[in-house]
């Protein structure tokens, strides 16, 4: 069953009424039902183009987080043949938050690692609803340093609301893996893409996302903290998620006027979790030609390459 989101409410009551009708309709009482049904759908679609081009900063969060939308694993299975997953960090142990392995992009060999939240409530556990342990950041790094040795371009799937903040973690040393994993991202000689698909909250999306090329899908978001993070830093009151969202300039449009994305993947109308086949379709096209601008390029031009796109984003803000 789909999912609706608050603000969606006058689509879902439309397309209630359409199914009831099409119930209606398929008893064979001899009465078509057809243009009624067809009607709705219309305005249930001309509703839905008309709230999704001009959702707000907080709808737009709402939409990232939504339960339905297609995550890490979707994409790799969709996008990536002959996946091979690695497991642990030859530390610690093994963080099923972050998923990694590498496999086929379009037949060319690539290392693949991506923020994993699952959609039921045993994935979500088993992957600690997305929220990165420093051993998974530490998996992160090996893996990027064999497709570094190897010469082979890393592709990031970020969707998390932060690195895990539990006191194991922090006994670990989630600091220390978060800020040496964004550095292993940063000195990778080989060209680098990631794409944010819902989420991209705080240090524990940036860890893997300090890429040569970052790419944002349309109603996708990327911060330095939560909304209601924030919200409670600020006013002491999580209500006024809203406001922050608002404020903090979180949405792929405000980041790629600002210049610290490099394109936006358009969406269907109604988001990537009413068209996950869709979305997949238009992120591997984007991801391939983000990839197809290192052609020829030596290892130290991409390395100078995305260390001049980072210093920018400084200097302009």
């Amino acid at each position: 069953m789909r999912s609706y989101l608050d603000f969606e409410k006058p689509v879902a009551e439309l397309e209630a009424k359409a199914d009831e009708l099409r119930a209606l309709d398929g008893k064979g009482d001899g009465y078509s039902l057809a243009e009624e049904i067809g009607k709705l759908e219309a305005k249930a679609s001309q509703a839905l183009k008309d709230l999704y081009g001009a959702l707000t900063p907080w709808q737009k969060t709402l939409v990232a987080r939504h339960p339905q939308r297609p995550h890490f694993l979707d994409y790799c299975s969709a996008l990536i043949d002959e996946f091979t997953p690695m497991a642990g960090d030859r530390a610690f142990g093994e963080d099923e938050a972050i998923v990694g392995g590498f496999g086929r992009f379009r037949g060319e060999p690539v290392c693949v690692i991506g923020q994993e939240k699952g959609n039921s409530t045993e994935t979500r556990i088993r992957h600690n609803f997305g929220m990165p342990k420093p051993e998974g950041y530490r998996k992160a790094v090996r893996l990027m340093e064999l497709a570094d040795r190897f010469g082979l371009p890393v592709l990031s799937f970020i969707d998390t609301a932060g690195a895990y903040p539990g006191i194991e973690a922090e006994e670990r040393g989630q600091a220390e893996a978060i800020a040496r994993s964004t550095e292993t991202c940063l000195a990778l000689r080989t060209p680098s893409v990631a794409l944010v698909i819902g989420e991209g909250g705080s240090g524990g999306a940036i860890a893997i996302a300090a890429a040569s090329k970052v790419l944002m899908l349309e109603h996708a978001i990327y911060s330095v903290i939560s909304p209601e993070g924030a919200a409670s830093i600020l006013w002491r009151d999580t209500a006024r998620a809203q406001d922050a969202a608002t404020g903090m300039k979180i949405t792929a449009q405000d980041l790629l006027r600002f210049g610290v994305i490099d394109r936006i993947v358009t969406e269907p109308t109604g988001g990537a979790h009413r068209d996950p086949q869709g979305t997949i379709e238009r992120a591997g096209a984007a991801i391939e030609a983000a990839l197809s601008e290192f052609a020829g390029l030596s290892a130290d031009e991409i390395v100078n390459r995305r260390a001049e796109k980072y210093l920018a984003i400084g200097r302009a803000l």
